[in-house]
């Protein structure tokens, strides 16, 4: 009965507000109304190239004539992002391959903004340092540890079976990446399945070896998203803020030493783990085509066959946003 009342009133003070400024702006010139428009757009992000590009202040002055306001906020993973996008609190954000499935299933309004250049290198599954594992067969029967849910586990179930093997002939522990480090480091797990700059960061001060990459298994894209809602009406937006975006993706492949200083500042690490970092990236955000799109349906198929998602997805819904 509350939620009614509530409800109500606010349905009230809305059409109110709505009646109101219809009547204020009866009679005023165009250029006035263009004037007093304001849009903002609220971007989601990691610590990261976001992180760069928020430091810089370029896309706000990119899109201050447009009238466009940009706010900032910064997550610690992926899934969060788009649970915020999911009740309407953010509008674009920066995620992996994995977490973009997860919230689709979950009936999310989203879609596909932009994606990065393939970039296989940036993840791995690491043994220590004189292993007895030595090729993928070897990972038969042994406790690997990873993040459940993320770009990794698809990762995992395409090379054990490049290799000859099934998902479920190793045993699967999951754990988030600082839980996972610790594992791996007091010798509770066999190996580790991680992403920069953590796998550079086991390198540097663990002397994790890599047993395989992603090259020829999995293209470990990034992607930026938006709602279909704010798609529909902000197409303009969009096109700078990937502009934008891709101008930083230039500047740190051509400026690589100077790039994993900021990043160090921005991440917390020392130069000489974010430089393994830089030097292994590829670089480039482009609009998402539908080869990009289809990439992203055999994650969601294999995430269905491994019973991660409840139901069977046809991304076309998720078709990506055309920014001409």
């Amino acid at each position: 009965m509350t939620f009614r009342s509530d409800f109500s009133r606010r349905q009230f003070l809305a059409s109110t507000v709505l009646a109101s400024t219809a009547v204020a702006t009866l009679g005023t010139p165009t250029s006035v109304l263009a004037q007093k428009v304001s849009r903002t757009l609220r971007i989601g992000h990691q610590k990261g190239w976001l992180s760069i590009l928020k430091g810089r202040g370029t896309l706000e002055k990119r899109l201050a004539p447009l009238g466009v306001n940009v706010t900032w906020t910064e997550f610690n993973a992926g899934p969060v992002q788009l649970e915020a996008l999911n009740v309407g609190a953010i509008d674009f954000g920066d995620v992996g391959e994995a977490p973009p499935i997860f919230a689709q299933a979950a009936g999310a309004p989203l879609v596909y903004a932009a994606a990065t250049v393939p970039r296989p290198r940036l993840e791995a599954i690491i043994v220590p340092k004189g292993s007895t594992i030595q090729t993928v067969a070897d990972l038969k029967g042994k406790r690997i540890a990873y993040n459940k849910g993320s770009n990794v586990q698809y990762f995992l179930a395409k090379l054990l079976e490049k290799n000859g093997l099934k998902y479920t002939d190793v045993q699967s522990v999951f754990l988030p990446p600082p839980d996972a480090r610790a594992a791996f480091e007091k010798g509770a797990v066999d190996a580790w399945i991680i992403w920069d700059p953590f796998l550079a960061a086991a390198q540097k001060t663990l002397n994790a070896q890599i047993l395989a990459d992603a090259t020829g298994v999995a293209n470990n894209r990034g992607y930026y998203f938006t709602s279909r809602e704010f798609a529909t009406h902000n197409t303009d937006v969009l096109r700078i803020a990937i502009e934008e975006v891709n101008g930083i993706d230039t500047w740190v492949s051509k400026n690589k030493a100077a790039a994993a200083v900021e990043l160090a500042q921005v991440l917390g690490l020392d130069k000489t783990i974010t430089e393994v970092y830089v030097n292994r990236a590829a670089y480039g955000t482009a609009a998402v085509t539908q080869d990009i799109l289809s990439e992203q349906q055999s994650i969601a198929d294999t995430f269905f066959e491994l019973k991660l998602i409840p139901k069977k997805l046809n991304l076309r819904h998720a078709a990506p946003v055309s920014l001409n």
